[in-house]
């Protein structure tokens, strides 16, 4: 009886070890890339201004640059990785995409209408919620583009808005009776095997300009005079937000269990708002969607982050992509490198 007492931590140990090992690489010959064509690409990234990069090729890593240990902030890609937590939180019957904000109980700083209280989850995982009170993490880009109060009808309009996406993070945080950081450990991060994610986290006060982006996994940003409800900020690895990605890749499943489910990923990379006809972009729910067309003859999925992040799934190319800057320090990588980027890496397959 000792001996079998004794082996069962010594098995748990074996457990965690093996789901938090590196992935495993593949060949360029096999993955399709042109070593020739990685390389002047690296040297393109070492020149713009990157932190780190990494293309996985049928669940294993084709080509990597710098360090992809390192957590950086991923701004806005946070929306992305909280769709997870929404589709396993339906699936278990803890939300009701279908309940208002009336329902729920939500208000704010400067009082929402009647109208605006009609807004329901499935609203503001579209961004169409149609409230337009202040938040916070607002760029200068979403104040241009604000609606004014009052202007669209929940449902009507997307516009994309932090004041939605801020919420989102407290309904599920009041449904669950946890943080956000302690729900993508428990649910996402030990399930796949995260390397560099541990669920600390604290809160700033984003009023204060002297403010210091913390060295932990996540942030609340609180901006009291603007709204109740803070931004949740994550800081990953580019190793663990690959990883994130092959998980919607392989539609929620990991190592033949179902984490997200497969139909929440559908609905959710469905193209519910099309933000920019010419290029064919759409917005889902908590992801961009490339629909397919003359030029692409499968739908893709990605989520940016000040512009310069990437976290991008092509089912088409079975590839996951991720890119990541320092964006936490002064720093020269902007967008015209970052679509400079992918033109690279695309260019990279033979």
């Amino acid at each position: 009886m000792k001996n079998i007492l004794l082996l069962i931590p010594l098995f748990l140990i074996l457990s965690c070890s093996k789901s938090n090992e590196d992935l495993s690489s593949i060949s360029t010959e096999k993955s399709g890339l042109d070593p020739t064509k990685l390389d002047s690409l690296d040297r393109f990234l070492k020149s713009a201004g990157s932190s780190s990069l990494m293309i996985l090729v049928d669940g294993k890593i084709a080509h990597q640059f710098g360090d992809v240990t390192k957590k950086h902030t991923v701004h806005s890609i946070r929306k992305s990785l909280i769709n997870s937590l929404y589709g396993i939180a339906v699936e278990e019957g803890i939300i009701d995409t279908s309940a208002t904000l009336e329902d729920l109980e939500i208000d704010d700083i400067e009082g929402l209408t009647k109208k605006e209280k009609q807004a329901t989850i499935a609203d503001l995982l579209k961004s169409r919620s149609g409230v337009y009170h202040a938040s916070g993490a607002v760029s200068e880009g979403m104040l241009r583009n604000k609606p004014e109060r009052g202007q669209y009808a929940p449902g009507e309009h997307f516009y994309y808005n932090n004041w939605d996406f801020n919420v989102l993070g407290n309904i599920l945080e009041g449904a669950t009776n946890k943080t956000i950081y302690e729900l993508f450990d428990e649910k996402i991060a030990k399930p796949i095997g995260m390397q560099d994610y541990r669920a600390k986290f604290i809160e700033i006060d984003g009023e204060d300009p002297e403010v210091e982006i913390p060295e932990t996994d996540g942030f609340y940003q609180k901006e009291a005079s603007k709204s109740k409800f803070p931004a949740y900020h994550f800081r990953l690895s580019s190793r663990d937000m690959a990883r994130y990605g092959q998980l919607y890749l392989q539609k929620g499943n990991w190592n033949g269990k179902q984490i997200i489910p497969e139909s929440w990923i559908e609905i959710s990379t469905k193209p519910h708002s099309i933000t920019n006809p010419k290029y064919e972009i759409a917005y889902g729910m908590l992801w961009y969607v490339l629909y397919p067309n003359e030029n692409r003859t499968s739908k893709s999925f990605y989520h940016t982050g000040t512009g310069v992040h990437m976290l991008g799934v092509y089912p088409g190319n079975n590839m996951v992509l991720i890119h990541r800057v320092d964006t936490e320090k002064e720093y020269k990588f902007h967008q015209g490198n970052f679509y400079q980027m992918i033109s690279k890496v695309f260019g990279s397959f033979k």
